[in-house]
Parts: C-alpha cells; sequence; structure tokens
C-alpha cells in the first residue's frame, strides 16, 4: 500500500520546532512526519503553511510565530528574510553560537560515528558585524535602474543593498558612489539571459590593519568603459589603493576571469594577520573575516605546540597564509597547492616576511604528495590540512598515513566532510585530542573548526 504522508500542500498546521537543521531552517514533525520551517527555532509553537511534499519529509512556511523561543531576536538587517547571505540573524548571537558547536557535534557523532569527543567552547566574536573584508556584489537592472547588491535566496534577482551589516562600511560607499558612475556614463549592467551589457560584479578587499582599499569591476568586455571617469570617482576616497578591471566574457556563473587590468595604483593591496605582511591580489585567496583568522590559527599553532625543530607540511596551502603562521615557529614548512598563481603568492609572501624555511609545491594535492612522499621520501612531524568545503581526497589521507606524522592539524570549513575525514584518520592511526569551533562567518550557518589529532 503507497504511503501517504500525514500533510497536504497547502494546508496550515501547527507544530512545534525542536531542532535546527545545518543550514538553519528550523526541523519539527507533524504526525511523526519531518517538517522544514525557514526562519523557525528550536522550542518554538509556530503555525506553518506547507510549500511542498516529499516521501519523507516536507517544506512549510512560517505563517505565525505561536511562542516565540528565548532566542529569537529581531533581524538587524531588513533585507535579512530575503538576502541569501545571512540566515540567522533572528536568532542571538549567543543562540548562533550554541547551534554552532551542537553541529560540529552532531556531524562527529553521527557522520564520523565518535562518540564523547570533548569540543571545546566555540569562539566567537565581540562585535559579530562588518567583519568581511571581502564583498562580491552583482550588478544588474531592475524596475528603478541600476540595482547592486546581493540575490535573494535560491535565486539570480538582486536585492539592491544600501548597506551590508557583515561588510566594511566604506563598501556602503563605494556601491552608492558606482551607481552614480553608471548612471552618469551610461554604462550598461550584463544580462544572464541575453549575455549583453558590460558590469557584471564589484569585488572589493579591504585591509583591515592597513587601511589599503581595492575596487575590481569584473565586466562582460575587453576593457572597462569610462576608466578614466571611474578612477576619478574612486581615487579621493581615503585608503583607495588600488582599482583594477577583471575581463569575463564567459557565459558562467563563475564571478572572476583570469585577465586582470590595473587602472589605478597597484595591482594588489597588503594586509596582516597577527604581524605577518601579506600582498592580496583580486585573484587571492584570503580569508574574508581577518580578526577571526587570526583566533583560528593561533588555534591551530597552539594545538601543534611547535617546538622549534618541526619539519611541516602545509597542504592546500593557497596564498601560504597558514604555512608563515607555522614557518616562525618551526624548523622548515612545506607548502602545496593547486593554484600557480596561489603558490606565486605563497612565495612572494614567504619573502616578503624573510621566511627562508619555506618551500612551495603547485599540483594536486593528491597527487603532488604521493609523488614527494615515494620520490623524495618527504618527512614531517606536523601536517596542516585546510582542504575546501569537500574535504580532503582520500589519496591526501592515505599519504599521510604512510608519513606517520606525530600530530595532524584539521582546519575544516565544513563539519560534515571534516567528520568523514576524521573517521578515516581515526581508522588509520590517529586520536582526536582536541576540538575547537571558530565562528568565522557570524549570522551564517557556516562554521570553521580545528581538530588535533595526534598519532597512536
Amino acid at each position: 500500500m503507497k504511503f501517504k504522508p500525514p500533510v497536504v500542500k497547502n494546508e496550515t498546521y501547527e507544530m512545534t520546532i525542536n531542532d535546527l537543521g545545518t543550514e538553519g531552517q528550523g526541523i519539527g514533525k507533524i504526525n511523526g512526519f519531518t517538517v522544514f520551517v525557514e526562519n523557525a527555532l528550536p522550542d518554538e509553537i509556530v503555525k506553518v503553511l506547507i510549500v511542498k511534499v516529499k516521501k519523507s519529509f516536507a517544506y512549510g512556511k512560517l505563517v505565525d510565530i505561536i511562542k516565540p523561543s528565548e532566542y529569537r531576536v529581531e533581524p538587524f538587517c531588513s533585507n535579512a528574510k530575503r538576502c541569501g547571505g545571512c540566515q540567522l540573524q533572528h536568532l542571538s548571537y549567543e543562540g548562533q553560537l550554541q547551534f554552532k558547536r551542537k553541529k560540529v557535534i552532531d556531524c562527529l557523532e553521527r557522520i564520523g560515528g565518535f562518540k564523547d569527543i570533548k569540543v571545546d567552547d566555540i569562539v566567537g566574536m565581540d562585535k559579530p558585524v562588518r567583519y568581511r573584508n571581502k564583498a562580491q556584489f552583482p550588478v544588474g537592472m531592475g524596475k528603478n535602474g541600476v540595482e547592486i547588491g546581493f540575490y535573494a535566496k535560491r535565486s539570480h534577482n538582486i536585492i539592491d543593498t544600501e548597506k551590508c551589516y557583515l561588510q566594511h562600511s566604506i563598501n556602503d560607499e563605494i556601491v552608492r558612489r558606482f551607481k552614480e558612475f553608471m548612471v552618469e556614463n551610461n554604462i550598461s549592467s550584463y544580462n544572464e539571459e541575453t549575455h549583453k551589457g558590460v558590469v557584471r560584479h564589484i569585488l572589493t578587499r579591504i585591509g583591515f590593519k592597513t587601511g589599503e582599499i581595492m575596487v575590481c569591476v569584473v565586466g562582460n568586455s575587453k576593457k572597462m568603459p569610462c576608466s578614466d571617469k571611474l578612477v576619478e570617482k574612486f581615487k579621493d576616497i581615503e585608503g583607495m589603493t588600488s582599482i583594477v578591471f577583471n575581463e569575463n566574457r564567459e557565459k558562467t556563473n563563475v564571478i572572476l576571469g583570469s585577465k586582470v587590468t590595473t587602472l589605478y595604483g597597484k595591482d594588489y593591496i597588503t594586509d596582516y594577520i597577527d604581524d605577518i605582511k601579506f600582498e592580496i591580489s583580486p585573484l587571492s585567496f584570503f580569508q574574508v573575516n581577518p580578526i577571526q583568522t587570526e583566533k583560528l590559527y593561533s588555534k591551530a599553532l597552539e594545538f601543534a605546540d611547535i617546538k622549534g625543530d618541526e619539519n611541516v607540511l602545509d597542504i592546500y596551502c593557497g596564498i601560504g597564509t597558514i604555512s608563515l603562521f607555522f614557518a616562525r615557529k618551526s624548523k622548515s614548512v612545506l607548502g602545496v597547492e593547486i593554484i600557480p598563481e596561489a603558490i606565486e603568492d605563497a612565495k612572494r609572501n614567504a619573502s616578503i616576511n624573510g621566511l627562508s624555511n619555506t618551500r612551495f609545491e603547485v599540483g594536486k594535492a593528491e597527487e603532488i604528495i604521493p609523488m614527494l612522499y615515494e620520490k623524495e621520501g618527504i618527512k614531517a612531524d606536523v601536517v596542516v590540512v585546510d582542504p575546501p568545503r569537500k574535504g580532503c581526497d582520500e589519496a591526501v589521507l592515505e599519504t599521510i598515513a604512510q608519513i606517520k606524522p606525530k600530530k595532524v592539524v584539521y582546519v575544516s570549513c565544513d563539519p560534515a566532510t571534516m567528520a568523514r575525514d576524521l573517521r578515516y584518520l581515526a581508522d588509520n592511526g590517529f586520536e582526536i585530542k582536541r576540538v575547537c569551533p571558530v565562528d568565522q562567518f557570524c549570522h551564517t550557518t557556516h562554521v570553521e573548526t580545528v581538530v588535533l589529532l595526534t598519532r597512536n
């Protein structure tokens, strides 16, 4: 007999929310049937309209809050419910920290199969606003003219945004001036359907410690129209260091193309993590929350407990941020990264900081690490991994097990793939000793985690 869900689309129900999902949706049950409700919080009694029914769960739209959570707050941004950038503004910051720590614990238990793993208190921010040093604003045309802001949830409809409270405040002025520039010079915006028009995105980077500013215009053309007027519009902003044009004429959702032309100033800005100086180009990967990044890397260094005679292997090293952090304390650091430009940045950043005990190799980690192990017999006392969201390739984990370092420091941006990888390492000679979440992305569902493993 075919199963019939106990809820019906377009019908309204009263329910209790018991938990938060990994994407921040409230989760509850109606007659034992799971229902996900956006913007609902645990311990709330709510009225929901069922909008989609699947075989084993349904989605509900929040209609009314009959009994609110003690952690419910009024979002500080008027666009919070529509914008895809923040998922948790309706949850107090204390509640967000609790949710993220629980998310890490749940992944370790459910995906990794670990029991009784002690997870440290999450490292939060004193002021969890205006913390991002990088913004990527899509540009489009709406009923009222030029629109610059962020995409609405699950769409490419732009929400025109005068202020984003996660971005550095100078972005408010940059967006305002760029709108004026487009109107004054009749500059068109890119249309994703017709692939016509010029301006696709504005990317900004801010040096929190140096005050240096970069504005990068991403365009569907070989050159930036009215580039001299663009420079005049922006160069008097205090700290303006670099104005560049990035050419992206591909029919793609990828924001940046590979060709960058400098229109004003330098082709990079500089900033610091702790006392380490970095040159940051439009294409560089650099952590977006410099305040928490310093805490994150300090925690990784604390876990590694470097004494000075260790050889460190940094896998997925990017532009060398963690590598240089460790190089100040260790005997040597070998960094590996797939992106050639990032490796060049890493080498230059090592040189800038006078760290000659570093070596950087370009290639896929799952290929180059085994190759270096087989051909050179590379050894490491400490292995640091900071993989992308998809986690480590199994070949990387296998090679780590073969190298047999005394310690592995795993820095994660996704607790689900982290738990999977930790399970592999735990089954191949390593034991989890410390776990510490860090709130790198306040008011979103994302969480960073640092884990220390030692070899049995």
